[in-house]
């Protein structure tokens, strides 16, 4: 284990506008007061009986149609039914409320279309700064190239991110799993197989049809003047190590060419837009284009070329939810489910299998915490421990019975990652050895030692900031939503899983839901993943040497109950890129305006931060 330690961790032990930035503003909606109450009136009885009604009526339909067939079902009958003859027999007044409720949905999804660009639009702000937008994990689409016969079927199909994925996984699952995994030991194709990230604004702005990403900030980007020759997505395959990105895809030189050419065109310097994961991988850019050998930029070429960072939810220290995902398969998403859904999942995609398929992405592990003990907590602390919490976080695995070998006692972060690594196939401890690190660089030594270590180069604990004094850093991030921080465990008792442990989903007790304890964040990332690097971290010497700006945006989550996604103050991890007041934030950083933006705290980040074990020399 001592080994293992020293090889993952190292040796050493006011919402915006132009006229005023205050509160007030962040309260700004965009929708009308007219549209505002429409969208939130209390549905009438007469509504919610025409949603029973119709759907009792096209129960009647269907059980009618299929009455006389056992064990076929034929749908040629259905070409005798079309919407119209069936809308005949419908009263009038229900036909009338279902376009009501249709059109209300439709408005609420719809509720700031372009409505942020044409304000901002209006105040004056223009296209200024070239906008290269870097995404995040799983939203970027996979399409296939492969031309071998099991995958001619597939050639230039989405098997992440469409229909087509959802399509193969369900009738093909053996061979969807097999283009979708990577090769355990290069981690790269497997033999026959070509998936590639699919390119263009296409890649990113909507995961399948209706379930947008980017889509919002583009609208808001075009109604400033932006198109494909000021603006561009760096999709990438998010499964690939970042070392693997440029080896195969030769991801990062082109990402320099198109930064250059950007600046060189437009005489102006790059805003760089991150989400989630990408900030992660941008931040390891940010070494590899000055390095020696790499991007052989030189040490100013950051400050030369790139004017902004725009670092939105960004995954900096990883996210917890990644290490239960490898370890045992699972998550708060899964935790939660009712038995029934469960057992559909299990016969579906177990565990297992789940597990093995995480592990086969390598960048997927690169999510996996960062910090250690230093950010995360001990065994009986944490920085982010409330007064009066009878469960530490810094226990990250907890076992509520320790009487097996496959029970330890309880874990820290530090050790969960060692538990992980041990009870993991050799290929998988060299996939996420050889290319990621999690520790702490305590002196400036260690940080400009690491410079020439690529294995250090995502993680801002171990590795510095581009010495660039003109770089400018915005990060925007969610808080108020529940977010898993830690976990009760059990061993895992089914004699067919492969498997050692498993969540406890049976322990509710206090806070602990389904053997999930939640804490705070975006839903997704932690708060101090999210936050502590741009509140504290970046202030610290070595680490910011050259002393870029940092400002910090906390949105807090107040969601729309009548919207599906949140609305237009979500600070959900991703629905906040169609939040109204993160697309302001955006477009006035690309239109030369980001130097009116103040800093806005609403949580305590900064009180956890201090808390950090993590201090200047």
């Amino acid at each position: 284990m001592s080994s293992l330690r020293r090889r993952i961790f190292g040796d050493s032990s006011t919402d915006p506008s132009q006229d005023k930035f205050s509160d007030k503003a962040e309260k700004l909606t965009l929708v009308s007061t007219s549209k505002l109450k429409s969208l939130t009136k209390k549905r009438s009885k007469r509504r919610n009986g025409f949603i029973f009604g119709l759907g009792g009526l096209f129960g009647i339909v269907v059980a009618a149609f299929f009455a006389n067939r056992h064990d076929v079902l034929s749908f040629e009958g259905l070409m005798d039914l079309n919407l119209d003859s069936i809308i005949d027999v419908i009263p009038a007044g229900i036909v009338k409320d279902a376009k009501d409720i249709t059109r209300g949905e439709r408005e609420a999804v719809n509720y700031d279309s372009f409505s942020v660009g044409l304000h901002l639009q209006g105040q004056g702000v223009r296209a200024l700064h070239p906008v290269i937008m870097i995404p995040g994990v799983i939203s970027t689409g996979l399409e296939s190239w492969g031309t071998e016969e099991a995958s001619r079927q597939y050639f230039r199909k989405r098997l992440w991110g469409s229909w087509s994925m959802m399509r193969a996984l369900v009738l093909d699952k053996a061979s969807w799993k097999k283009h979708i995994m990577l090769d355990k030991i290069t981690g790269v194709d497997p033999p026959g197989i070509k998936l590639r990230a699919a390119q263009g604004f296409d890649a990113t702005d909507f995961f399948i049809t209706g379930y947008w990403i980017w889509n919002k900030i583009l609208e808001n980007l075009a109604t400033l003047g932006y198109d494909p020759t000021n603006a561009f997505t760096a999709a990438y395959d998010w499964r690939l190590s970042c070392a693997n990105l440029e080896n195969r895809d030769q991801y990062f030189t082109r990402l320099k060419s198109h930064i250059e050419t950007a600046k060189h065109t437009s005489k102006e310097k790059v805003v760089l837009v991150s989400h989630s994961m990408g900030s992660q991988v941008l931040f390891y850019f940010f070494h590899w284009v000055q390095a020696n050998g790499h991007g052989n930029g030189g040490p100013d070429w950051v400050d030369q070329n790139v004017g902004s960072w725009i670092n939105i939810s960004g995954s900096l220290l990883g996210a917890l939810k990644g290490l239960p995902a490898v370890l045992s398969g699972e998550m708060k998403d899964t935790a939660q489910l009712n038995a029934f859904a469960v057992y559909g999942l299990e016969k579906f995609l177990a565990k297992a299998e789940r597990v093995e398929l995480f592990r086969a992405m390598p960048g997927v592990s690169s999510m996996l915490p960062k910090g250690g003990n230093a950010v995360w907590g001990n065994k009986t602390f944490a920085p982010d421990d409330k007064p009066g919490q009878k469960v530490s976080y810094g226990t990250f695995i907890n076992f509520k019975e320790s009487n097996s070998t496959q029970s330890p006692s309880n874990l820290t972060v530090e050790e969960s990652i060692e538990y992980l690594l041990e009870h993991s196939d050799t290929w998988y401890q060299d996939q996420v050895l050889d290319n990621y690190s999690n520790g702490v660089a305590h002196t400036s030594a260690e940080v400009e030692d690491n410079e020439r270590d690529p294995r250090k180069w995502m993680n801002p604990l171990e590795s510095r900031l581009p010495l660039a004094p003109h770089l400018n850093i915005y990060c925007f991030y969610g808080i108020g939503k529940s977010t898993e921080r830690s976990y009760f465990y059990r061993e895992d008792q089914d004699a067919s899983s492969k498997l050692n442990v498993t969540i406890d989903t049976s322990l509710m007790m206090g806070e602990v839901d389904h053997g999930v304890i939640p804490g705070e964040g975006d839903g997704t990332v932690p708060l101090l993943s999210n936050g502590y690097m741009c509140a504290k971290g970046w202030r610290i010497k070595r680490y910011n040497p050259a002393g870029a700006k940092v400002k910090v945006y906390e949105m807090p989550h107040e969601p729309d109950r009548f919207s599906p996604r949140g609305g237009p103050n979500t600070g959900d991890h991703v629905d906040i890129l169609g939040r109204s007041s993160l697309n302001d934030l955006i477009l006035r950083v690309a239109g030369g305006k980001g130097d009116q933006i103040e800093e806005n705290y609403e949580s305590n980040i900064r009180e956890y931060a201090d808390k950090v074990a993590i201090y200047e020399e």
